[in-house]
């Protein structure tokens, strides 16, 4: 778009552009633009190529007056903010830092808990039900068995406070039961415990597993506007620290929460029992305030891990968009420039980090200082026992191990509730993405689609626009016939390429319908109005993996030997056969490590093995050299053929569609006008006006462009090569 504008109508050719050119031109001259010949029986028109990612003009050729006056808001693009001076990206709003009351936050928090308590009791699994009940059950054992340990402690402790010369007797005899004991009671907890991570293990990855395949199910089903607005490195890493968090979440529940709740209350009653009320209020107070303590802190050191996450989200985003663009950066020699965004995205997660590893500290020495104190009181007592006769040295040993015993769950239950709410912070964002409306949705009472007539395309009254202030298509009526190649042309922004997505349902019309053999699209089911559509775009999707795997994506269920034969009706097979890895060479992130050209045939070899009855082509010549344009165009028309498929071609170089039975031409987001190539090339028009520009731009540029126009054929062709 941005050559497109910086190019200007010459004056020679502005003026000529004032007449009709059926009507100012030569006789020889219109008999050639209404009669046209085939590109590569002239040099003048050989070769012709679009500047790189330009749906509009061609190198060494000058715009129309009407491609000059209508193409300065492309198709579809979104009016870009006002930079600023660091460059950082616009935030996305569901991962940048959410500022929320404490009330609201505690009650997200429990709604994800609600929500992650389904996954631990499902209705529809009996076998994960078994596995929790066992889990509980191994639960309550390993701590029944490990509030005994100090017991046999005890009672070990006590029966060596004798005199074992005179008694005669050895440790074996007089304590030898409760050291046997003692031990196996330590076993078995351990061994309770160990068997309930393992019960429990396949419980908690069957929920993350269902959690990550439903967020990314959701996110499938989102439109494509959704996807177009969002940063993908920081939506990603959301993400992966969601299902981390998730894991985290179950796991705690099980081995610390519960087990800290059980373990701190079967102790508070031990001590209660058997010391009396004084070791019972200094366990409750100490509960209390530990608990108190905790909480109150945790919450305020939360918003330091908001700010880390947004960050963290931040540097992840400006990493993947700098690599994704890694071509971009050596053009423009911008790697320090890249580098000092991505600097200043890691500078505030390094600020935020130094917050929560400070706000750590002081915590951590607030919940020692009052266990060391309640620690300190209650060995006070129990020596005060010791010494006034009340209570002996096994009580003094049993009560400094019960409590001690009662500081492991409690600074587990202090770190674990750190942990807890950075995890549930880290899955806010995940069960956000999962709230996301989705706004192309299928009708409850959709039916699959029927081409009764072969597929005619209807659009009725169509008003569309990405923006509302800014239409794109306005009352757009057309037909487009069963069984006939129709092509769509006009100006960038016009919405050629809007069309498309429109039948696909990638957006919903504003107004208006659009139908295939008289069926409203929204009332059919969105399966079965996908696989009956085909396209080749004009920047081909390819994913990082092999040449096989990117042809076989058209049918998923393809042979070898089908994806063979496509490749070679695209006419990409000798290609690929020539590659030292064959149909196994890696194409690379995006496709990158192939041409354009190349990547456009895989993309004609996916539609041919899809078989579809639609077809729709995106410019999907413009990345070819002449030659294996005219040959691919030639293999296409033979598919169309076969079957009498309903084809529409977009594109801006008219000679791959002159063939067309009907070409209709969009100008303002309605269409200018349509008929055959010889009707409109008659009737003086648009796409007259257009054609004309394309003809002429070589010859009025004289020898030099003429050799210029072969320099570029001879490049392509050793490019393809």
């Amino acid at each position: 778009m941005l050559a497109r504008l910086m190019l200007r109508p010459s004056s020679n050719l502005a003026r000529s552009l004032q007449h009709s050119p059926l009507t100012s031109c030569p006789p020889w001259r219109r008999q050639l633009l209404r009669f046209p010949y085939r590109p590569f029986a002239g040099a003048s028109v050989r070769g012709r190529k679009e500047i790189t990612g330009q749906k509009g003009g061609r190198e060494g050729q000058t715009p129309s007056k009407f491609e000059a006056s209508e193409s300065v808001k492309p198709e579809s693009v979104q009016p870009a903010a006002p930079s600023k001076s660091d460059g950082a990206p616009k935030t996305d709003s569901l991962l940048a830092e959410q500022t929320v009351s404490n009330k609201e936050q505690r009650k997200a928090d429990w709604a994800i808990m609600k929500e992650m308590s389904r996954y631990l009791w499902p209705k529809d699994d009996l076998g994960t039900k078994v596995r929790v009940g066992t889990a509980f059950a191994l639960l309550i054992g390993s701590k029944v068995l490990n509030v005994q340990v100090p017991f046999y402690f005890k009672s070990i402790v006590d029966s060596m406070n004798v005199d074992f010369a005179a008694l005669g007797g050895t440790a074996w005899t007089v304590g030898g039961a409760m050291i046997l004991a003692y031990g196996a009671t330590r076993i078995g907890a351990a061994v309770f415990q160990e068997l309930r991570n393992a019960v429990f293990a396949s419980v908690a990855q069957k929920a993350i597993r269902r959690v990550a395949c439903n967020v990314f199910d959701h996110l499938l089903r989102l439109d494509l506007n959704f996807h177009l607005s969002r940063q993908t490195g920081g939506l990603t890493r959301a993400i992966d620290r969601g299902t981390k968090g998730i894991s985290f979440l179950l796991t705690s529940m099980v081995f610390h929460i519960l087990p800290t709740a059980l373990e701190i209350s079967m102790v508070c009653g031990i001590l209660t029992y058997q010391y009396g009320p004084k070791f019972a209020a200094i366990t409750a107070a100490t509960m209390v305030a530990y608990t108190a303590f905790t909480i109150t802190t945790t919450s305020w050191r939360t918003k330091f891990r908001k700010q880390a996450n947004a960050a963290d989200n931040q540097a992840a985003t400006v990493a993947v968009d700098s690599l994704i663009n890694y071509e971009a950066v050596k053009y423009f020699n911008n790697e320090k420039y890249e580098v000092g965004r991505y600097d200043a995205a890691l500078k505030s997660y390094e600020t935020a980090s130094i917050k929560i590893t400070t706000s750590l500290a002081f915590l951590n020495s607030g919940q020692n200082l009052i266990f060391s104190s309640a620690l300190a009181a209650m060995m006070y007592l129990a020596a005060d026992g010791v010494a006034t006769g009340t209570l002996t040295v096994g009580d003094l040993v049993m009560v400094n191990q019960l409590v001690f015993q009662l500081s492991v769950p409690l600074n587990f239950l202090g770190s674990i509730y750190r942990e807890l709410r950075q995890s549930l912070l880290d899955m806010a964002t995940l069960f956000n993405l999962q709230k996301v409306n989705i706004a192309v949705k299928e009708s409850a009472i959709a039916k699959p689609l029927q081409l009764r007539k072969g597929g005619e395309i209807k659009f009725e009254n169509v008003t569309f626009g990405y923006h509302p202030d800014r239409p794109i298509l306005k009352n757009l009526s057309l037909t487009i016939p069963a069984g006939k190649k129709v092509a769509v042309v006009g100006p960038s922004g016009c919405g050629k390429s809007t069309i498309l997505r429109l039948l696909f349902r990638f957006y919903d019309v504003q107004e208006g319908r659009i139908l295939i053999d008289d069926q409203d699209i929204r009332d059919v089911t969105l399966d079965s109005l996908r696989k009956a559509i085909a396209v080749v775009p004009q920047d081909t999707p390819l994913f990082n993996n092999t040449i096989e795997h990117n042809i076989r994506y058209g049918d998923m269920d393809a042979s070898p030997e089908a994806v063979r034969r496509a490749a070679k009706r695209a006419r990409i097979h000798e290609i690929v056969e020539g590659l030292p890895a064959g149909y196994d060479t890696m194409v690379g992130e995006r496709g990158m490590m192939i041409s354009g050209g190349e990547k456009q045939r895989l993309a004609v070899s996916r539609l041919i093995l899809k078989d579809p009855p639609l077809l729709f082509f995106d410019e999907a010549t413009s990345a070819l050299d002449t030659h294996t344009e005219q040959a691919l165009l030639q293999n296409i028309n033979s598919i169309l053929k076969e079957k009498a498929r309903t084809s529409v071609f977009v594109a801006h170089r008219l000679r791959t569609i002159y063939d067309s039975d009907r070409i209709i031409v969009l100008r303002g987001g309605h269409v200018a006008e349509s008929g055959t190539h010889s009707e409109l090339i008659d009737t003086g028009g648009v796409y007259s006006e257009l054609w004309s520009s394309q003809e002429t731009a070589p010859i009025e540029g004289g020898a030099d462009a003429d050799r210029a126009v072969k320099e570029q054929h001879l490049n392509s062709d050793s490019v393809t090569a």
